[in-house]
């Protein structure tokens, strides 16, 4: 089961109250696909770089074991670029720059090889090229989207037309609320899933995530971490991690998604302990094993013996 990821590969620039650190490999793209290749090993990745993209980065996408035949290079053009400064408040930031450069004129052409996809992840980028990857894919299993506030407001035609081809769609809370028009999450995902994604998932932070599933609801916990360096890439990291777990798990029913959740959370949690991808370049089984057991632990309580507390009521309800 083959995995494909269209998005951004780009050079970030990031600002914390912890500290700063420039031209850091980042992108959708990026995230989704390191993210899935702990998962998976047959993960391809469309994206467009540009004249200025160290060959270093390319290599550490290589040593993941990531198909780069749809990596593109347009050497008329330097990379995609974004800056960012963070706030104490880690969920607020302001972007200082985003230069578009080589990603103004991406066109999202898949080798033929990558045609056969069967998990297919539309990173965040304009729903007219996510429409355009969907077109040339022969039969997906899985189709898994993620979109933000801008193509929201500004492309809500193409985007929902997008919206009507994919599987599950990732959002934040805050661009369910929007593309939702609804304040209550709970309405809110219930009016998504009538535009076209049988599934939802709400990603809040660090406040973990809800996936909404038929007519279930589950909620995954967020890791509680000391120390937060950097959030960028957090919620790409968690939906790659969530396809490579269905692709070990081949089927994509309400089990295998209240897992693939959860092992996006874990890999969540890692991403956000350093500045730019470094903590997903050198994860060990052992610890994504450790952190899916402690959210695990996390959410578990014994059960209780409710009889003394109903004859109790009985009795107060009696008086």
């Amino acid at each position: 089961m083959s995995i494909l990821v269209v998005g951004t590969v780009a050079l970030d620039s990031v600002e914390t109250p912890f500290g700063a650190a420039h031209r850091l490999l980042g992108g959708s793209a990026t995230y989704i696909a390191l993210a899935a290749s702990y998962f998976w090993a047959d993960v391809r990745l469309v994206a467009v770089v540009g004249r200025d993209f160290p060959a270093a980065y390319r290599q550490v996408l290589q040593r993941a074991g990531i198909d780069l035949e749809g990596l593109r290079l347009n050497e008329e053009e330097d990379t995609f670029a974004w800056g960012g400064r963070y706030h104490y408040d880690l969920n607020d930031r302001d972007t200082l720059y985003t230069h578009l450069n080589a990603l103004a004129s991406f066109d999202p052409v898949l080798p033929a090889t990558y045609r056969n996809s069967q998990i297919i992840c539309l990173g965040n980028l304009d729903p007219r090229l996510q429409q355009r990857v969907l077109d040339q894919v022969s039969s997906p299993a899985f189709v898994i989207c993620d979109t933000m506030n801008y193509w929201i407001e500004h492309t809500p035609e193409a985007l929902h037309a997008v919206l009507r081809r994919v599987d599950c769609l990732v959002v934040n809370d805050a661009e369910a609320r929007q593309l939702a028009a609804e304040p209550n999450l709970i309405r809110a995902a219930r009016k998504i899933q009538t535009m076209g994604p049988r599934i939802v998932i709400i990603k809040k932070g660090e406040h973990g995530a809800l996936l909404f599933f038929e007519e279930a609801i589950f909620s995954a916990p967020a890791y509680p971490l000391e120390d937060v360096f950097d959030p960028t890439g957090a919620g790409d990291t968690f939906a790659g991690a969530m396809a490579g777990f269905l692709a070990t798990q081949r089927r994509f029913d309400e089990a295998a998604l209240r897992q693939a959740v959860v092992y996006g959370s874990a890999l969540a949690s890692f991403v956000v302990e350093r500045f730019g991808p470094e903590r997903l370049l050198a994860l060990t089984p052992e610890e994504i094993a450790q952190r899916v057991a402690a959210l695990r632990q996390l959410t578990a309580f014994p059960e209780c013996d409710l009889r003394p507390l109903l004859v109790q009521s009985g009795l107060n309800h009696a008086t």
